[in-house]
């Protein structure tokens, strides 16, 4: 793990919110309406999925939260900096540079702010052994699995100790067996950590097993539908996915997606 990143408060704070999304919509030059409405406040620490079909503007969402993409309408208000390397953004596609090694292309968020030197390249080499990739600093993207090269996205985005760190749908491409040792992966590094985590997910499956919150939205023009609070025991582990409180609480959120969506 990584031994050099602070450790996490005890409790989820009850202070002001890492993130609140206040009325935000986004209407694309197109007329394309994908968003309406959304309000939303996330707590520090939480793990909060963004959960609906296809097209219904999560992706937008999370690119709002980035400042990747402004919003058309509301308020997008974050309590720590985007340009501090406070904050964190891994892509469905792992978009690792095909030129660089592992290690390169984790101390990337390093070279861009001009950080050089012992530490950069001792957080980049912790952050790797906690994605489960060392022996590997030296290799290149087109000589790992698609499962590795998402490990590499994911350690880039740690490596500068996040206190926001979004994921868009980044297990979406990969087969059964890697989603689900990389959902382990991934909340195993939240625990020990707590970062706020908003990632964005079509699977309910996925969404039950790995948060504390989901959040499920309506078809395009997607608002939030329900706030769901899942309380299922910590830590989770594979034999989650066997309780009947699991099954309880997929059947629910199914229910609420259903609902959301207009389907019987």
């Amino acid at each position: 793990m990584i031994s050099s990143f602070s450790e996490p408060a005890v409790e989820v704070a009850e202070a002001a919110p890492i993130l609140e999304l206040i009325n935000v919509s986004k209407r694309f030059g197109s007329g394309l309406e994908a968003l309406a409405a959304v309000d939303l406040r996330v707590g520090r620490g939480e793990f909060l999925s963004l959960l609906g079909p296809s097209g219904c503007g999560k992706s937008t969402l999370l690119r709002i939260v980035a400042g990747l993409t402004p919003p058309s309408a509301g308020d997008c208000r974050l309590a720590i900096d985007r340009a501090s390397g406070r904050l964190g953004f891994v892509f469905q596609d792992p978009t690792l540079m095909p030129w660089s090694t592992v290690i390169a292309n984790v101390l990337l968020p390093f070279r861009i702010a001009r950080r050089r030197g012992a530490e950069p390249r001792d957080k980049a080499a912790a952050a790797i052994r906690a994605v489960g990739l060392a022996g590997f600093e030296d290799s290149y993207p087109h000589q790992l699995s698609g499962g590795m090269r998402m490990r590499v996205s994911i350690a880039r985005a740690l490596v500068t100790e996040p206190d926001l760190l979004l994921l868009d749908e980044p297990f979406a491409a990969l087969d059964e067996i890697t989603r689900l040792q990389l959902n382990d992966d991934l909340l195993r590094l939240w625990e020990r950590y707590r970062p706020t985590i908003v990632f964005v997910t079509h699977s309910v499956f996925e969404s039950v097993y790995l948060s504390t919150r989901i959040a499920v939205m309506t078809a395009r023009p997607g608002r939030i539908a329900a706030d769901l609070t899942i309380d299922l025991a910590q830590p989770r582990s594979r034999a989650t996915r066997l309780s009947p409180d699991y099954a309880a609480m997929c059947e629910r959120v199914s229910a609420t997606l259903a609902q959301a969506m207009g389907t019987p």
